[in-house]
């Protein structure tokens, strides 16, 4: 018999004739997976939660349904085995699948042949929220469906496109969970002794830059407010850059950069060489950048180093959309942000792995001939990307607040218990579709 130091509550495997058995993992902060599951259990299925620390059991209102995983990391694949195996488990669902204990179960589920469900920020921001199978971002099938694959199921297609309401307004919330989060892992986590996140801070740290960033919102939203101004009656051109966040999964798992820093130098050091000398570059802090990476100073150096502090900037806050809105093109690793610029027909440069960096879409030149003469997106090829995402992964909603996760959970239930995946689900549809037509001839 397995031997760890862990604690599952209620071990008796149910009775998988009566319905699917899901095993949900780490979610958004808050409390999207708890209603999810309960929306799972609703229609028949049963649904177990394990949880690694007290955020994730304070999350979770089901107890004789919670398993909870008190070893080290080392523990995990024997431990993950053990309830896949004891449960009889037929679908994981978690969110992101970059960090450690999700890419073992990755591995896990693909192996053993389980769904495998993952959630993830909207490929389309800020309005919509990513369902997909078998992997996200950079494990994404997307990346292995061409665009003309894509085109040839939107012709056949007579789905409605999923439009989302104007505003959902999840930033402050998404805040206030972090806080609270990480509030619980440092006051209650006794239990989750051995628990290690996949980011690098402890968790003190944690809490007090959730908290700090949670409440000085406001300040740097009217001192970027007033350096934006500044530079947008300033007249000079400039490259904006979306930053992404250190610990970013997207980042760390799918491009060749080990830090923001390497990434920074990268673009000052290209900016330096090839640049137009009247033009500027404007990083763009994420909106949920709390300065743990250092980046301002980072970027204050790179650029005195290469002779252009005059011409390169940082935004700790802003609108996304009025810096785009006056941009002359974008660089990214593999931020969602390219998206935005995209539908304004602006060139982008994707330096990692993305679902968007298709021929014809992001541009194909090096780096220092984008700085000097940007090519820009055929617009036909990426009202082709962003409508096939809207028929198939992007479900509008979000994870925070209490409306949008409504709508969402509308529509992801159906989405999960369904017998193809989004991308299949389309596909399927023409199918039938056709065999209808040749029925009527």
């Amino acid at each position: 018999m397995l031997q760890h130091p862990i604690e599952i509550q209620d071990m008796d495997s149910p009775d998988t004739a009566e319905g699917r058995v899901f095993l949900m993992l780490q979610g958004p902060h808050g409390p999207f997976f708890d209603r999810l599951g309960t929306m799972l259990r609703a229609s028949g299925a049963t649904v177990w939660r394990c949880g690694f620390n007290a955020g994730d059991a304070f999350f979770w209102s089901d107890k004789n349904h919670y398993i909870a995983f008190t070893g080290d990391m080392q523990d995990w694949p024997a431990f993950l085995d053990r309830i896949l195996v004891e449960k009889s488990v037929t679908d994981v669902v978690l969110y992101g699948d970059v960090r450690p204990i999700h890419a073992m179960a990755r591995s896990a589920s693909h192996e053993d042949e389980l769904n495998f469900h993952v959630f993830e920020e909207g490929y389309l921001r800020p309005y919509w929220i990513t369902y997909e199978r078998g992997g996200s971002n950079g494990h994404s099938m997307l990346l292995q469906i061409p665009l003309s694959q894509m085109r040839n199921a939107l012709r056949e297609s007579s789905n409605e496109m999923r439009r989302p309401p104007a505003r959902w307004g999840d930033m402050r919330q998404h805040k206030f969970y972090g806080a609270l989060y990480h509030f619980l892992l440092l006051v209650a986590n006794g239990k989750y002794r051995n628990y290690a996140g996949h980011r690098a801070l402890p968790v003190i740290s944690e809490f007090r830059l959730n908290l700090t960033r949670f409440i000085l919102s406001p300040l740097y939203n009217a001192k970027a407010a007033l350096q934006w101004r500044r530079y947008r009656l300033a007249g000079w051109p400039y490259v904006l850059v979306p930053m992404q966040l250190a610990h970013d999964s997207n980042f760390l798992g799918h491009s060749p950069f080990g830090s923001n820093r390497d990434f920074i130098e990268t673009v000052i050091a290209g900016f330096a060489k090839s640049a137009p000398r009247h033009h500027h570059l404007v990083f763009k802090a994420h909106p949920l950048e709390d300065g743990r990476a250092g980046n301002r100073r980072a970027i204050r150096k790179i650029a005195a180093q290469n002779g252009v502090a005059g011409r390169v900037h940082y935004l700790r806050a802003g609108k996304l959309a009025a810096l785009l809105a006056h941009a002359r093109s974008i660089v990214t690793v593999n931020s969602t942000a390219a998206q935005q610029a995209l539908w304004r027909g602006l060139p982008v440069k994707a330096l990692g792995r993305a679902i968007y960096a298709k021929p014809g879409i992001v541009s194909n030149q090096s780096l220092a001939q984008f700085f000097e003469k940007p090519t820009p997106p055929d617009p036909q090829s990426y009202r082709v990307l962003r409508n096939y995402l809207l028929q198939t992964s992007q479900l509008p909603g979000g994870y925070y607040s209490k409306r949008s996760r409504a709508h969402a959970l509308r529509l992801v239930a159906d989405m999960i218990l369904a017998a193809d995946d989004p991308y299949e689900t389309l596909a399927s549809g023409i199918v039938a579709h056709r065999h209808q037509i040749d029925d009527t001839e």
